[in-house]
């Protein structure tokens, strides 16, 4: 008879995730912590954060402000930059926070796809 094991919510899984580093560890040693254990998909889960922050705040910024010229459209993706930094340590903690959860999505996701290329015939 199997166990049946409690599923996790996403707020334990990143809870604990958290946990895994000495809590006297910053959140970029954190983070490089989590790039050690994650390697790329770390990195493209930050810069996905990243590029999607960047230009989540260039499209609000431009929706409020009638740029036409080459300057205000340089200036917007500056204020753009700079309210992205603002938020860089909201984006370390949704990447720790995330990626363990990819990495778990993805993994679970891996077998099914070898099962399915093991039903289909070689050439």
């Amino acid at each position: 008879m199997r166990s049946r094991r409690r599923r996790e919510t996403t707020v334990e899984i990143a809870a604990r995730t958290c946990d895994t580093a000495p809590p006297s560890i910053m959140n970029r040693e954190r983070l490089k912590h989590l790039l050690a254990e994650y390697g790329k998909l770390a990195l493209m889960v930050y810069l996905a954060i990243f590029i999607l922050v960047l230009a989540g705040f260039a499209l609000a910024i431009r929706t409020g402000i009638k740029v036409e010229s080459v300057a205000g459209q340089a200036g917007i993706w500056g204020a753009a930059w700079v309210a992205t930094k603002v938020t860089q340590p909201l984006r370390i903690l949704a990447t720790l926070a995330l990626t363990p959860l990819l990495a778990r999505l993805l993994r679970r996701r891996k077998p099914a796809d070898d099962v399915s290329r093991r039903d289909q015939p070689q050439d």
